[in-house]
């Protein structure tokens, strides 16, 4: 028998399979779904890392995303 899980496990788990199945869609329209896709992740970590005491995680997606921006418009 598995080891009860907590209610923070639970959600891991549905919110990683939430993320798989919808990504599994968006890759049938090829890159961009896919980084759609990615971008709505990106999001969800940063915001429950925040909400959890780290609100670094939004100042390094900030810079990550800039960096993309910069070598994409030079």
């Amino acid at each position: 028998m598995a080891a009860a899980q907590t209610r923070a496990e639970r959600k891991a788990i549905n919110q990683r399979l939430f993320f798989e199945k919808r990504q599994a869609e968006r890759a049938e329209r090829g890159p961009r779904g896919l980084a759609e896709s990615w971008v709505e992740r990106a999001y969800t970590v940063a915001a429950d890392r925040e909400r959890r005491g780290d609100p670094e995680a939004w100042n390094d997606l900030s810079r990550t995303l800039a960096t993309w921006v910069d070598r994409y418009t030079e």
